[in-house]
């Protein structure tokens, strides 16, 4: 994928991701952004080569709350 594809796709993916953080876990969407935007999780998908953005929105949440609640992010492998 190139750089301009990627740039127009991740906002559409973390928009789907911040919509479930709100949802899930009843918090403010200013609250849910600090938290993405400081998580390693949105560092990975905010990395074209991880390919973390493959990843659904559920998945995402997944390995968003597992991080929060654990302090660290493993990637499964596929």
């Amino acid at each position: 994928m190139d750089k301009a594809q990627f740039e127009a796709l991740l906002p559409l993916i973390v928009a789907a991701l911040m919509q479930k953080i709100t949802e899930q876990k009843k918090i403010s969407h200013d609250k849910a952004f600090l938290q993405l935007y400081s998580s390693r999780l949105y560092n990975a998908l905010d990395n074209e080569k991880t390919k973390v953005w493959y990843y659904s929105a559920e998945k995402l949440f997944q390995l968003f709350e597992e991080e929060m609640s654990a302090g660290k992010l493993e990637l499964p492998e596929y």
